[in-house]
């Protein structure tokens, strides 16, 4: 794909992802037609829907165009079409529509893409059908390269009326700022008061903070349990008799004697 061509998708996709809320993986329409086209070719039609809309696709085939197939008796085309996502249209597949019409239906939903559906079709009758709806990216084979047709005037019409909307909504609405009183109730009701911060000086850093020393509780109260239920004995003190008293006057006094004997030296 070259560059110029690839960007100009890109805008393309991008106003499809932000006014109409398209999303990846890409829901995309297959008809029976361009399965034959592209298996002619040897084309690989999922891997060529990714790389043009240059993102996920899911490639879906309706009932009817899957009938539609089985009439051609071309097995290679059908069983590229068995690996695709099969859409109910509810149609009875005893008694299928053409094709065309069955994808107008699912997409033209009161003039509204409502599924956000991408359609890659080489009917160019339905092709003119849906870009009278808004928001239908159309997607065909020419000769063997895929192509993204340009944005229809009815879609460009709705994004340009969108985007004038989101810059002067509000503006002239009457409704806009006025406040009802039955939400703000619930809304009082419901929310929990806030919190009021703490003023004043703060807390210390813990970890900075000395560690307290545990005392051992249970040794205390076990010792003056003790304590209480013991009293403490008195210290009797001994009382000397007097015959003891006189024997300790004694002593010192014959040892007084037997120091005041002369001491006799010989000549």
């Amino acid at each position: 794909m070259r560059q110029k061509r690839a960007k100009s998708y890109k805008k393309q996709m991008n106003v499809y992802l932000h006014t109409f809320k398209f999303r990846e993986p890409f829901q995309t329409i297959v008809d029976d037609e361009i399965i034959l086209n592209c298996q002619k070719a040897s084309f690989d039609i999922a891997k060529g829907l990714n790389r043009t809309i240059q993102g996920e696709t899911k490639p879906m085939i309706t009932q009817c165009s899957i009938e539609a197939l089985y009439k051609t008796n071309n097995q290679d085309a059908i069983s590229i079409a068995k690996l695709f996502e099969r859409r109910r249209c509810n149609h009875p597949p005893a008694n299928p529509i053409p094709s065309s019409e069955c994808i107008k239906s699912i997409v033209d939903i009161n003039g509204e893409n409502k599924h956000r559906y991408l359609v890659a079709t080489q009917d160019k009758l339905l092709r003119n059908k849906l870009s009278r709806v808004p928001g239908v990216p159309l997607i065909y084979m020419n000769r063997s390269v895929m192509v993204m047709e340009p944005m229809s005037e009815a879609t460009t019409s709705y994004s340009n009326s969108f985007e004038r909307n989101k810059l002067t909504g509000g503006l002239n609405d009457v409704e806009v700022g006025k406040i009802n009183k039955q939400e703000e109730l619930k809304t009082e009701g419901s929310e929990k008061p806030p919190t009021k911060k703490r003023k004043g000086p703060k807390e210390p850093n813990p970890l900075s903070m000395k560690k307290k020393k545990t005392v051992n509780t249970d040794s205390r109260p076990s010792q003056d349990a003790k304590n209480t239920s013991q009293p403490k004995p008195k210290r009797r003190r001994k009382h000397k008799s007097t015959s003891e008293k006189t024997e300790d006057l004694e002593k010192p006094n014959s040892s007084l004697s037997n120091s005041s004997e002369p001491v006799v030296t010989h000549e």
